[in-house]
């Protein structure tokens, strides 16, 4: 589908980049079952199951709203034979209007021993992102502009990731920093590049469970997400568990949307998600919300130590 747009089109490139730099949810994209999917947050999380876990999530967010953006992810992550180390790797690829964001990480995990029941896992990640701007879906005003010269610009370079996790059977607490290079986007055919930057991303984020009794579980968690120059946001996420594997949950996501979702684990090994949001910010009088669903397969190992959370 194309759109007008009355300015050059490096205004729109700059417009574009600029515009994803100062909201936090459109440079990375958010995700409603991050307590499910922590992986694709925090490379730490490598190795703290007893399993090797695949996943993959397909986020539909403001639905309604002409190139809103959609998310599709595909992770694997698990631990070594010791549980000293733990290895993962994910692709990922973000669409928002004319624009997509498609890249892979590969990332390693240590794992220490505090004590008996608490450990902490250091991990990095690193690979390659692509930006790209497909021009096709643009219509120009002005015809004679030679930015735009073979109608597609991208840009290839160089990403990372660390990541922290002090976990212990019933609690985590974490952190990573998501574009650890803030690698400078340069377009191939194009001598503008205007304020195009990979701007460091801080994610904090924690948890706690409740066992209520043999057949309920209640976890509390929440996530601080900051970059500069956007607000502070924070996820709250209450997730209500029955018999390791029924769960229904409730959360809040400031400055955008409450999420309800479900999920269930088959024969403890194949896990199937599903959350709604209900849009808060002024976007609710364009959009129906956002859907995100997610699948995933669990290759389990013999048990050794347990983690907080349902993966």
């Amino acid at each position: 589908m194309k759109h007008n747009y009355k300015y050059p089109f490096w205004f729109v490139v700059s417009l574009l980049l600029l515009l994803s730099n100062n909201f936090v949810s459109q440079q990375l994209p958010i995700f409603s079952q991050y307590l499910l999917n922590d992986y694709a947050y925090n490379p730490a999380i490598a190795g703290t199951q007893d399993f090797y876990d695949v996943k993959s999530n397909h986020r539909y967010q403001w639905v309604g709203i002409t190139d809103a953006p959609r998310t599709y992810t595909l992770s694997i992550n698990g631990p070594t034979k010791n549980k000293k180390m733990g290895f993962g790797g994910i692709l990922y690829t973000d669409h928002v209007g004319p624009t997509r964001r498609t890249g892979f990480q590969a990332s390693y995990a240590y794992h220490l021993n505090i004590n008996s029941d608490i450990k902490l896992s250091l991990a990095l990640s690193a690979g390659v992102l692509e930006w790209k701007l497909d021009g096709h879906k643009i219509e120009l005003y002005d015809l004679s502009d030679q930015v735009l010269v073979n109608n597609v610009m991208r840009s290839v370079v160089p990403d990372a990731k660390f990541g922290f996790l002090v976990y212990h059977k019933n609690w985590f607490v974490g952190g990573s920093i998501p574009n650890l290079l803030s690698s400078k986007l340069e377009f191939s055919n194009a001598d503008y590049t205007g304020l195009s930057k990979l701007k460091q991303h801080y994610y904090l984020h924690g948890g706690y469970v409740f066992h209520v009794n043999d057949d309920f579980d209640v976890e509390p968690s929440c996530m601080i997400k900051i970059v500069t120059p956007a607000p502070v946001q924070l996820d709250f996420m209450t997730k209500i568990t029955w018999k390791n594997q029924l769960w229904l949950g409730l959360a809040y996501r400031t400055m955008d949307a409450a999420s309800a979702m479900i999920g269930y684990l088959f024969k403890e090994n194949i896990l199937l998600g599903y959350s709604y949001d209900f849009t808060t910010s002024n976007l609710r009088n364009y959009s129906s919300g956002t859907h995100e669903l997610m699948f995933g397969v669990r290759f389990v190992r013999a048990k050794t130590f347990e983690s907080p959370s349902i993966e």
